[in-house]
C-alpha cells in the first residue's frame, strides 16, 4: 500500500458539550464502529478507532470501498447497520459481526449488510489533506465521494445551527446519539479531542440487582448491575453503571453484603430465564473477549439508584450510565420503564438520503 496517509491512524475525536455551538460545521452523530479505510486501487484496509484492523468483519464494506471510492484514498467513517426496514440503526446487529468464525462473518454480511458512512477526507491521490482546514476537506469529500450509496454514504453535513438543533431533536429517532461540531479552520489531529459532540443526556431510577466484582479487587466493586420493572411485573436487565473511585468500589462492596440474594430465588435465576426474562446472563460471554467473566453476584432489589444515560436501545441502555445519586425515598417496584423519555421514530432512509 502505497498513499500519502499510511495505517495506523487514530481518528480524530471529540469532547463533550453542553449546548450546540454556533458558527461551526454540523454532522449528526452515528452510532456505529468509527473506521478509518484506506484504499490504493485494489488493496483496502479498515481499521478501527484503536488502530486494530477491522477488515476481515466487513468484507461487504470492503467490496463498497472498492465500487464506491477514489482509486487512492483515505477516509474516516463510521460503520453502520440498519434495520431490515432501513427505519434505525441496529447496533446489536453490528456487535455480531465481530465473530472468530470466517463463515459466520460471511453469513452475516448477508443477512445485515453494513454500510460505510464517510465524514471526512484524510488522503486523496497522492494529498495528504490532514493540514487542510475542514472545510476545505469537506468540499473535496463531496467532489470525491458520490455518498449515495448503495454501500457508501457521505454523512449529512450544516453550517446552519437552527437546522443542526431539529437534527439533534429528530435523528435520535432513527437511532443516532447526537450531533457533532467542526470548526471550519479545523486540521486533521489524529487522536484529539478538538471537535465538539453534543448528546443527550438523561436520568432514570434503577433497580440495583447485582454487582461484579473489580478486576483487580475482589473486596470492590468494578460494576453495579441495573433492573427495571416491565409490564409484567418482571425485573429486566437494563445495563451497568461503574463510574467510582476506588474507595467508593471498596465502600460499597462492604454496604452491599447484607443484600446479597441466594441465586435460586433471585429475579435473575436461572427459571426466570427459562420464563423469559431478560437479565445479564444471557450471553454466555463477551463478543469482544471470549474469555471474560460475565457472572455476578446477585442482590435483593431494595435499593435504588439515579443513574444519568444517553439514550435506549431497546429496552436496555445503549451505554454505561453514570451514577448520579442514591434514592432511598424510592419504592423499587416504582422502577419502570414508564419513567423512560421515548424519542419520536425518525427514518434512516431519509437522512442516508440527504
Amino acid at each position: 500500500m502505497d498513499l500519502p496517509v499510511l495505517p495506523p491512524v487514530r481518528p480524530m475525536l471529540a469532547k463533550a458539550t453542553p449546548d450546540i455551538p454556533p458558527g461551526q460545521h454540523y454532522e449528526p452523530k452515528w452510532d456505529g464502529f468509527r473506521a478509518i479505510v484506506f484504499r490504493d486501487g485494489d488493496e483496502v484496509e479498515i481499521g478501527s478507532r484503536t488502530t486494530k484492523p477491522i477488515t476481515r468483519y466487513f468484507p461487504e464494506v470492503v467490496a463498497a470501498v472498492l465500487a464506491e471510492l477514489p482509486d487512492r484514498c483515505v477516509v474516516d467513517g463510521e460503520i453502520v447497520i440498519a434495520t431490515p426496514d432501513v427505519t434505525a440503526l441496529d447496533f446489536e446487529a453490528l456487535l455480531q459481526r465481530i465473530h472468530p468464525a470466517d463463515s459466520r462473518v460471511q453469513l452475516l454480511a448477508r443477512q445485515t449488510p453494513a454500510v460505510l458512512v464517510a465524514f471526512d477526507l484524510l488522503a486523496l491521490d497522492d494529498a495528504d489533506l490532514t493540514a487542510l482546514p475542514y472545510a476545505e476537506r469537506r468540499a473535496r469529500l463531496e467532489a470525491a465521494v458520490p455518498g449515495t450509496g448503495p454501500g457508501v454514504y457521505r454523512t449529512p453535513m450544516t453550517t446552519d445551527l437552527d437546522e443542526a438543533r431539529r437534527w439533534f431533536e429528530v435523528f435520535e429517532g432513527a437511532g443516532l446519539d447526537g450531533v457533532v461540531a467542526k470548526r471550519p479552520d479545523l486540521t486533521y489531529q489524529p487522536d484529539k479531542r478538538v471537535m465538539s459532540k453534543i448528546k443527550h443526556e438523561r436520568t432514570a431510577d434503577c433497580v440495583v440487582a447485582g454487582y461484579r466484582t473489580h478486576k483487580t479487587d475482589d473486596a470492590a466493586i468494578g460494576s453495579l448491575l441495573l433492573g427495571l420493572y416491565d409490564d409484567d411485573g418482571r425485573l429486566a436487565s437494563v445495563g451497568v453503571t461503574s463510574s467510582f473511585p476506588m474507595a467508593v468500589r471498596r465502600e460499597l462492596f462492604a454496604e452491599l453484603q447484607p443484600l446479597v440474594a441466594d441465586p435460586d430465588t433471585h429475579p435473575w435465576a436461572p427459571a426466570a430465564q427459562d420464563a423469559g426474562t431478560r437479565t445479564p446472563t444471557e450471553a454466555a460471554g463477551s463478543r469482544w473477549n471470549a474469555g471474560k467473566d460475565l457472572s455476578f453476584t446477585p442482590l435483593r432489589p431494595e435499593r435504588v439508584v439515579e443513574v444519568k444515560y444517553d439514550h435506549m436501545e431497546g429496552p436496555r441502555f445503549r451505554h454505561t450510565t453514570q451514577l448520579a445519586r442514591w434514592r432511598p425515598d424510592r419504592d423499587p417496584e416504582s422502577c419502570t420503564y414508564a419513567q423512560l423519555e421515548h424519542p419520536v421514530r425518525f427514518n434512516l432512509a431519509e437522512i442516508l438520503a440527504t
